[in-house]
């Protein structure tokens, strides 16, 4: 089979598509993998580690008011779809799959006019305006979330797949989480993280905290502050706690992260998709930290869904401080009834098996596209 992936801009487009690139090299020996990005975005730096082959169009903003901007962004936009669909004519895909950001708007609306079946995949409960905009002329619009299906009326087909950055999780070892560590299997793990570059919201929120940590004993704290972060933060958590607790463990990054997820009891963090398709993944509770930074205020609309499942408590960050964060966390590790309840309904929510679901999927739109070709017009979608 071959297949084109696009979208980019963050991390957060691109490490989605390569779970699903990555799913379908598995399950289909012998196919290929085209990834269509941009020379700026995430995607520059990521993918071409990959075992994908990589090609860049120039990423498009079209504004949404008349302007001199908006008159540039369409004449972007329609080179970005005259050099898509040479790429597309050369490497004859049998699907192109969208993950989103302004690059994949010329590459599935070229893939689209070249009869070529295309699928969507969004991330977040609240729509990008890539997706919103691209949906009319997709095939498939898979969803993370199963509420925010009814953002896409309009599309030909709607499907909840969940994210397939769960699949991070799926082969996690919690005993090497532990290990890697230092700390004993089967203890209590409150891990607090800002992402992968940190937060310094989140940070202070440590800090704060630390003094009143030996409330709680038997639980490990491991701190995640960011590599940027880490020697400033160790400063000032020096400074309010000279003799750092045996229960306490602070790291600049951790590259093994989905083992010490899968050891972790409740998390503190930011409210990403691919996150969040972690932690459901693992059934995890958490306390949710959305960035306000977020385009459209995603990361607020992901974390809604979250606690509306019961999944998660939910802190705006003007609100957050080490005294409430504490409090909180104390009152879930007390009651481990309600800490239970929230796990179950993480997982619930969670799709382990995302990017499977999307190959199977994709494979369904190759197949019906061959059976047209060969004159089997009846063929449903």
């Amino acid at each position: 089979m071959r297949i084109v992936l696009t979208g980019g801009g963050s991390g957060a487009h691109v490490y989605p598509a390569l779970a699903i690139g990555r799913q379908l090299l598995e399950e289909e020996r012998g196919s290929e993998v085209l990834y269509i990005g941009s020379k700026r975005g995430a995607e520059a730096a990521i993918v071409p580690s990959s075992p994908m082959r990589f090609e860049t169009v120039d990423e498009v903003r079209v504004g949404r008011r008349l302007s001199l901007s908006h008159a540039r962004g369409l004449i972007r936009f329609i080179r970005g779809v005259r050099r898509s669909k040479t790429l597309l004519r050369e490497f004859k895909p049998d699907v192109v799959v969208g993950t989103g950001g302004s690059v994949s708007g010329p590459v599935i609306y070229a893939a689209a006019k070249l009869g070529i079946p295309t699928l969507l995949h969004e991330q977040n409960a609240a729509p990008g305006r890539a997706n919103a905009a691209l949906s009319r002329y997709a095939d498939v619009v898979a969803v993370s979330f199963k509420d925010s299906a009814d953002s896409f009326k309009g599309a030909r087909r709607v499907l909840a797949t969940g994210n397939p950055c769960a699949a991070n999780v799926l082969c996690a070892n919690r005993i090497k989480g532990y290990a890697s560590l230092g700390i004993p299997p089967g203890s209590v793990i409150a891990l607090v993280y800002g992402g992968s570059r940190g937060s310094k919201t989140i940070n202070d929120a440590m800090v704060d905290m630390a003094p009143l940590l030996q409330r709680l004993p038997n639980v490990h704290f491991v701190f995640v502050t960011g590599e940027s972060y880490y020697e400033g933060t160790m400063a000032r958590m020096k400074r309010v706690l000279p003799a750092l607790s045996n229960y306490i463990h602070v790291q600049p990054y951790l590259h093994n992260m989905p083992d010490v997820l899968a050891a972790t009891t409740i998390a503190v963090c930011r409210s990403g998709a691919s996150a969040l398709a972690e932690l459901t993944a693992l059934g995890i509770p958490a306390i949710l930290v959305p960035s306000p930074n977020s385009a459209n205020h995603r990361q607020i609309a992901n974390a809604s869904s979250m606690v509306e499942a019961g999944a998660a408590e939910m802190v705006a960050e003007r609100e957050l401080n080490g005294a409430d964060l504490f409090a909180r966390l104390q009152a879930l590790l007390q009651d481990g009834d309600r800490l239970a309840r929230m796990g179950a309904a993480a997982l619930e929510m969670g799709e382990p098996r995302s990017a499977a679901l999307l190959v199977s999927e994709i494979r369904k739109l190759a197949n019906i596209r061959k059976a047209m070709e060969m004159g089997d017009c009846h063929t449903p979608v």
